[in-house]
């Protein structure tokens, strides 16, 4: 299933925000090839989205695939195994 969207006209908001916050979101959104309100509206709807409305995301079959290929012990330490695996490649 998918979700639909609704088409809603566009309305301008505006926010104060210090010069420092706005230069590094505008280098962020230059290098992520988006805009500030693109940015900003995926935030708000990112925090006001329903639980209910998410758990409707299908999943695709490449990642269904892949669920449950790896098969760890019960006390695998991931961030110990990070560590040593860092430390071998930086020595």
């Amino acid at each position: 299933m998918f979700i639909r969207k609704e088409v809603v006209m566009d309305k301008k908001l505006t926010v104060s925000l210090s010069k420092d916050v706005i230069e590094r979101a505008k280098e962020y959104a230059r290098d992520h090839k988006t805009s500030l309100s693109k940015m900003i509206e995926a935030y708000f709807d990112s925090l006001t989205r329903e639980n209910a409305e998410t758990d409707e995301i299908e999943i695709s079959p490449l990642v269904k695939s892949l669920s449950g290929v790896v098969d760890l012990p019960a006390d695998y330490d991931y961030k110990k195994a990070r560590t040593e695996h860092l430390k071998r490649k930086y020595a």
